[in-house]
């Protein structure tokens, strides 16, 4: 991926593991999907991690995180974060991770998007989600950072994350030649 290798790029994402909504059930999930990917990104890039973390912890049972999800969301909530980006400003491309969450990012992904300035970065969504894709994550994404260049996203199906690695490998070729 030689182009990647002349950006400053930081893998951010979000992402939720223990009690999951799958294929129609309840599972516990070691490791979430997002962050699956995420590693994936990060093991063919050789780029920066960092986990959008808050400080108020979901809780794990699946049906309350959906009703704390949905409240945030419906009060337009920004749940604080736990950490941040110690040098953002170092980094001019930014693969923004998250699970679509009833319909777009979870609202901590928003926090993230809002603490820091985009402008004349370049922020390349990816996401997993039960069969929403992208959702309008997208569209929230270009609202909240309109001086960032946003490119085409790429979308799995959290069931199938474990096994996406050649698709993740396509999307970043894909990417790597629009740089």
């Amino acid at each position: 991926m030689s182009n990647f290798k002349e950006e400053k790029c930081l893998i951010a994402y979000f992402s939720r593991s223990g009690n999951n909504y799958v294929s129609g059930k309840i599972m516990n999930l070691p490791v979430g999907n997002t962050k699956l990917l995420a590693d994936m990104i990060r093991e063919i890039t050789g780029d920066d991690l960092f986990s959008i973390d808050t400080v108020q912890s979901y809780p794990k049972d699946y049906s309350a995180t959906v009703n704390v999800a949905k409240k945030e969301l419906n009060g337009n909530t920004r749940p604080e974060l736990a950490s941040h980006v110690e040098n953002m400003e170092s980094y001019n491309l930014v693969f923004l991770g998250y699970p679509n969450w009833l319909g777009t990012m979870p609202m901590p992904v928003f926090t993230f998007l809002e603490e820091y300035d985009f402008s004349g970065k370049t922020i390349v969504p990816f996401c997993t989600h039960g069969g929403g894709g992208m959702g309008r994550s997208e569209d929230d994404i270009a609202k909240l950072c309109p001086e960032a260049t946003l490119l085409k996203g790429f979308s799995v199906q959290g069931p199938r994350a474990s096994a996406a690695k050649k698709d993740v490998e396509k999307w970043l070729e894909a990417i790597n030649s629009m740089l």
